[in-house]
């Protein structure tokens, strides 16, 4: 889409960029939160309603709050024709590293945890099951690769041969301390934050550690419900978990996904919208 004052420089599976035409301004970026959704490598079709927004208003609420240096910036204001779900950011000297945090057992480290007995060459306590909240926070990094291939899992000394000992310290604390802050806030909602990532980069203006991309997203981390979480239900989330869900019982993964049914796309827009609204009321 045209948007006056800027161009366009770069479309993803879900973000849009976009550049100021003003010289001035070259330090910054546009990023757009489109509705578009994607699942196993694939963007999908058709898209979820109001879901650009509402990643775009949580981002924003968790900026508000983290006590930490973000790219967002209000140099100039966001467009009023993609208000709501754009976002003016700093350009970062971003590191290639994906900073995971797990605080409870799901997802692949379930899988690698129930083969090895541990996550990411981290042992973990015999006995654990699925969702159960683990001794403390782990730090799980990989390692960003080019776009349209897989990121790769990576140990902390690998982490530590990219970046070096002082960055893959800092990034692994700050992720840390950043996820502990998080979960407290989103108690309050009656949330568990069981696991997210993070992307970090170097302000060149400022030379400060810097917080990039979309933060605490349903995107880019996993929610349960608190109450039904105690209750002893773990296969629940505030995600686009539906969709795969769907995906993987009627695809083979060859070839193009199939279109998404109405249903399935009607119930994951409003896990987006229950989820943006437990959190930005608290």
């Amino acid at each position: 889409m045209h948007i006056e004052g800027f161009e366009h420089i770069y479309s993803g599976k879900v973000r849009e960029l976009y550049q100021p035409l003003d010289p001035a301004f070259s330090h910054l970026v546009l990023i757009l939160a489109s509705d578009r959704v994607s699942a196993f490598d694939h963007v999908l079709s058709p898209e979820i309603p109001g879901k650009g927004e509402a990643l775009t208003s949580m981002t924003n609420f968790w900026f508000d709050r983290l006590d930490v240096p973000n790219h967002r910036s209000a140099e100039l204001e966001v467009p009023a024709t993609v208000s709501g779900r754009g976002m003016l950011a700093k350009r970062l000297e971003m590191y290639p590293i994906e900073c995971v945090v797990r605080g409870y057992l799901s997802g692949s480290g379930w899988k690698e945890y129930q083969q090895t007995g541990e996550v990411c060459g981290i042992e973990l306590p015999k006995g654990l099951e699925f969702g159960d909240r683990l001794p403390h926070p782990i730090f799980t990094p990989a390692f960003k690769a080019p776009q349209g291939e897989h990121d790769e899992n990576i140990s902390f000394e690998q982490t530590i041969e990219i970046v070096g000992v002082k960055i893959a310290e800092e990034l692994r604390d700050l992720s840390i301390s950043i996820f502990l802050e998080a979960s407290r806030l989103a108690a309050k909602a009656g949330l568990i934050l069981a696991d997210t990532k993070f992307e970090f980069g170097n302000d060149p203006r400022t030379n400060l550690m810097t917080l990039g991309d979309e933060v605490l997203t349903p995107d880019s981390s996993r929610y349960w419900d608190k109450e039904l979480w105690e209750q002893g239900v773990r296969d629940q989330s505030f995600d686009k978990q539906i969709v795969r869900n769907w995906l993987a019982a009627n695809w083979d993964q060859t070839g193009s996904p199939p279109t998404l049914p109405n249903e399935i796309v009607s119930l994951t827009a409003a896990k987006y919208s229950e989820l943006e609204h437990k959190l930005t009321t608290i």
